[in-house]
């Protein structure tokens, strides 16, 4: 008897955008709040919370990439 084979799941193709906050919160249903704690606090590993220079204000970056591996959403059109 031959084993099945699952079709090869097809990446996208990726451009190092930075997924903004906002958009992920919508695609999962979380608020913006959640999200940005969570990667603060090092609970969410689908991007980078980095520290402003005073200590009291941060900067995100979610590479689209890491935001498909770790949560599996993409947006090929996200100017759309």
């Amino acid at each position: 008897m031959a084993a099945t084979q699952k079709p090869a799941r097809a990446d996208p193709v990726f451009t190092c955008r930075d997924v903004p906050i906002s958009e992920i919160a919508k695609a999962t249903g979380r608020s913006e709040d959640y999200l940005k704690r969570g990667l603060r606090e090092g609970v969410f590993d689908f991007g980078y919370a980095l520290k402003a220079d005073n200590g009291t204000r941060y900067s995100y970056f979610c590479p689209d990439k890491l935001v498909w591996d770790k949560l599996g959403y993409f947006n090929p059109k996200p100017e759309d």
